[in-house]
C-alpha cells in the first residue's frame, strides 16, 4: 500500500505530476509519530520572551491557519507567503527555520484551500474565491492582524515562488505595512518562465544525449507557443528541467522535500493528507490567471526590495528577475545570488539565507524599533 507523500506544487512543480493517494492515511499506522515527537521536543521554544503559537483566524471569510515562532517576540516579524499555489511551507519549515527564529519572529500561514486551511473549511463556494486579488487581500489582512497582535509597527514581507505573485502586489498595494519586500524565486513573467525552463530542459537533454527526453520535449515545441498550455504539455515541460536540477540544484529527485511533512509537529497525518487535494482543488482554478502574470511594466517600487535568486533555478528562472531588478527604481534594492541553489533556497543554502536576512534586511526593521533586541 502506498504511503502518504507531500507532492505539493512549488512553482507548479507537482501540479501535473502523479499525485500519490492521500486518502489512505487513516487506515495506516502512524509510524512517524515517535519521530515527530522528537522533532517537536527539539523545536520547542523555551526562551521566556519567545512565542510559539498555531491557530486559525478568519481572513477574507475563510478560516486560515497561522504558525508563529520566534525566540524573542520583540524581534522583527517576517510574514512568509508560501508557494504553490497551495504548497504550504509550514510543514517543511522545521528543516531550516530554527536559526532564523533567533533574529525574527517567523509567521507562516496556509493560504485559502492550502494544507490545514483546506482541511478546516467547507469547500462549497470556496473555488470561486481563488483569485489572485483575493490572495493579495488575504496577505494584507494578515499583515494588519499580526502587526497589531504582536505589537509591531510593520512586518517584513517574504514571498516564495507563487507567493511572490501575491507578495509583490501586496507590497505595491499597501507599502505602509512593510519594512521591506523579499522575493525568493520571484515570478516576473509566467510566460517567460515557461519559455526559459523549457529551453533549459531541452538544452540539458540534448547535451546528455537523452533521446527520450529530447523526443518528449520536441513533441510540445514551440513552447509555450500559441497553443493552449494543456495539462499534457505542462507535464512534459516541467519534467525534464526539474530532472536536470532546476528545482533542487544538482539533484534529479527531491524526496527529502516532499516527504518532510511526515515529520512535522505542525501537521497530523490527516492534515498532511489534505495538502494534495488542496493543491489539485486550487491549481486548475488559478492556472489561467497565473499564466497571465507579468510584472515587467512595474518600474518603481515604494519600499526596499531584495531579490534572492538561485543560480540554477529553472522552476522560476532567475534571469528575468535580475533584468527586472536592474531597471527598477526603489529606495533600496539588492539582488543576491545563491550559487549552489535552484528553487529551494531555504533548504539548499540555509546559512546564506540566514546571513542575508540578518545582515541586509533586519537592520531596516531594527532601526525603526528601538525596543528590539539587537
Amino acid at each position: 500500500m502506498k504511503q502518504t507523500l507531500f507532492s505539493g506544487s512549488i512553482g507548479l512543480v507537482a501540479l501535473f505530476c502523479a499525485v500519490t493517494s492521500l486518502g489512505q492515511t487513516g487506515s495506516l499506522p502512524d509510524e512517524y509519530a515517535r519521530a515527530r515527537g522528537i522533532v517537536a521536543d527539539l523545536e520547542k521554544i523555551v526562551a521566556p520572551d519567545g512565542v510559539q503559537e498555531t491557530y486559525e483566524t478568519p481572513i477574507g471569510g475563510v478560516k486560515q491557519w497561522v504558525f508563529v515562532r520566534g525566540q524573542d517576540r520583540r524581534n522583527p516579524i517576517i510574514l512568509f507567503v508560501h508557494g504553490g499555489p497551495a504548497s504550504p511551507m509550514a510543514p517543511v519549515a522545521w528543516m531550516f527555520q530554527r536559526p532564523l527564529e533567533e533574529y525574527f519572529t517567523i509567521v507562516h500561514y496556509d493560504q485559502r484551500a492550502a494544507g490545514k486551511t483546506y482541511a478546516a473549511n467547507d469547500t462549497t463556494g470556496l473555488g470561486r474565491t481563488l483569485r489572485i486579488a483575493q490572495y493579495v487581500q488575504d496577505a494584507i489582512d494578515l499583515a494588519e492582524f499580526i502587526r497589531k497582535k504582536y505589537d509591531q509597527q510593520k512586518v517584513i514581507l517574504l514571498g516564495h515562488s507563487w507567493g511572490t505573485v501575491i507578495g509583490l502586489q501586496a507590497a505595491l498595494k499597501r507599502p505602509d505595512l512593510f519594512y521591506a519586500y523579499v522575493g525568493l524565486g520571484q515570478v516576473i513573467s509566467s510566460q517567460d518562465n515557461e519559455r526559459l525552463s523549457f529551453a533549459y530542459g531541452l538544452e540539458q537533454a540534448t547535451a546528455q544525449k537523452n533521446e527520450a527526453a529530447v523526443r518528449e520535449l520536441r513533441s510540445i515545441a514551440p513552447y509555450p507557443g500559441n497553443r493552449p498550455l494543456t495539462r499534457e504539455r505542462i507535464i512534459i515541460a516541467r519534467k525534464w528541467p526539474q530532472h536536470y536540477g532546476g528545482l533542487a540544484a544538482y539533484r534529479s529527485t527531491f524526496a527529502y522535500y516532499f516527504n518532510a511533512p511526515r515529520l512535522s509537529p505542525a501537521y497530523t497525518p490527516a492534515e498532511a493528507a489534505a495538502i494534495d487535494p488542496g493543491s489539485l482543488f486550487t491549481l486548475g482554478r488559478i492556472l489561467p490567471e497565473f499564466l497571465r502574470v507579468d510584472f515587467k511594466s512595474v518600474t518603481s517600487f515604494p519600499i526596499p526590495v531584495f531579490m534572492l535568486m538561485g543560480r540554477h533555478d529553472y522552476t522560476t528562472p532567475s534571469a528575468p528577475t535580475a533584468a527586472w531588478l536592474q531597471q527598477l527604481k526603489a529606495p533600496l534594492k539588492k539582488g543576491v545570488w545563491f550559487e549552489n541553489s535552484a528553487h529551494l533556497i531555504p533548504l539548499e543554502e540555509p546559512g546564506k539565507l540566514l546571513l542575508t536576512l540578518v545582515q541586509e534586511v533586519r537592520p531596516l526593521a531594527i532601526s525603526a524599533q528601538p525596543g528590539s533586541r539587537k
